[in-house]
């Protein structure tokens, strides 16, 4: 296991806190005679009057940024002194860390040399900022070394709340802190994109249409949606909390599959035979597997994990109820006026949905890496 496989490390925090203080120490026991491990440490402190930084670097990184020939003299204090302005633009020009979408500027209280450990300390502040709902860290503070990384502990009074490791293939994370701002911006990050995901998902939006196509009275259809409702709330939070892993390769055929039968059924389905809500309800597991690979992209907060799936979900449900205000009017006043035309969208437009989910289970399943 390697520190660059992110996604390994999370399931395991105490592990990998373990992991990273044994690194670290073994960096810090090391000399000058050699650079065994690239990295770089920040520690950022969330309090109540502000945000405070200490950054702690490896002098052979400084050095060779700096253009200073001998490492070394970055331990002489004086000199050191004299290349804290250069130290500071070098932070400020890779390190970005921004407070509800603001980006900080870093001030420079302090620059010493810290010889036992072969380094340099900064300490830094973040004038005029508060204890922020997000916090975003990223950046790559020595990219000629591509095995560099840099080791970030948040804490939020003084208790570590979240580790994580910026390399090559992870420049960027975002932190919610554990604080009535924190829950604001949670909900104003995953309500949206939960509304924002059903619009763009055609083959959730196709699956909900196929559904509503055969009309029915205001009772049926809503039968329909909360069955549907229901149950992809369900295995979206099992999948978000990491208790079920179906794999996405499994899972997007399946959705596929499932826009298939909906529009098979609603040609062959006799009359006097409705079992949408079943349908619903059976593939909507399915599909709550298919918002929970999404909400695994947007970052789960880990933190406020219940408000994230909430918020989520409610954006989901959201986008969702659009959809339905928009098609089911239309097609219950149809059927009332025009049965004939009714008939006809009914087999054509399924025919649309059974083809569609058709071509999406070949692309997912023969074009998909």
């Amino acid at each position: 296991m390697t520190f660059t496989r992110r996604t390994k490390l999370r399931h395991y925090p105490r592990f990998r806190s373990a992991v990273l203080a044994a690194l670290a120490a073994l960096w810090f026991a090391g000399g000058a005679r050699a650079h065994p491990i690239p990295f770089s440490y920040l520690d950022v402190h969330l309090e109540q009057t502000g945000i405070a930084g200490r950054l702690t670097v490896h002098i052979i990184d400084l050095a060779h940024d700096l253009g200073v020939f001998d490492s070394a003299d970055l331990l002489d204090r004086a000199y050191l002194q004299q290349r804290a302005g250069d130290a500071l633009a070098l932070v400020r020009d890779r390190l970005q860390i921004e407070a509800d979408r603001k980006r900080l500027v870093p001030q420079l209280v302090r620059i010493e040399p810290v010889p036992e450990r072969q380094a340099v300390a900064l300490e830094l502040a973040f004038e005029g900022t508060r204890e922020p709902g997000l916090l975003s860290v990223g950046g790559l503070l020595f990219p000629y070394d591509p095995q560099h990384q840099t080791f970030c502990n948040i804490y939020e009074r003084d208790a570590l709340v979240r580790q994580e490791i910026l390399n090559e293939g992870h420049v960027r994370f975002e932190h919610f802190t554990g604080t009535r701002q924190g829950r604001a911006a949670v909900i104003g990050k995953f309500l949206p994109a939960g509304m924002w995901h059903i619009f763009i998902g055609a083959d959730h939006v196709l699956f909900l249409v196929g559904l509503l196509l055969a009309g029915g009275t205001l009772l049926q259809l809503l039968r329909i949606v909360t069955a549907f409702t229901l149950a992809h709330s369900v295995t979206l939070a099992l999948a978000a909390l990491d208790l079920v892993h179906p794999p996405a390769r499994v899972i997007e055929p399946a959705i596929a599959l499932s826009i298939v039968y909906v529009g098979l059924d609603n040609i062959l389905a006799g009359k006097g035979r409705d079992m949408r809500a079943w349908i619903a309800l059976s593939f909507g597991l399915i599909h709550g597997f298919g918002f929970a690979n999404v909400l695994r992209e947007l970052g789960l907060s880990r933190s406020h994990l219940g408000w994230s799936l909430a918020a989520f979900n409610l954006g989901v449900e959201a986008g969702q109820a659009v959809i339905v205000l928009a098609v089911a009017p239309w097609i219950l006043r149809l059927a009332r006026k025009d049965p004939a035309s009714s008939r006809k969208l009914l087999w054509v437009g399924s025919l649309l949905v059974a083809a569609a989910g058709g071509y999406w289970f070949v692309q997912r399943v023969f074009f998909t890496a």
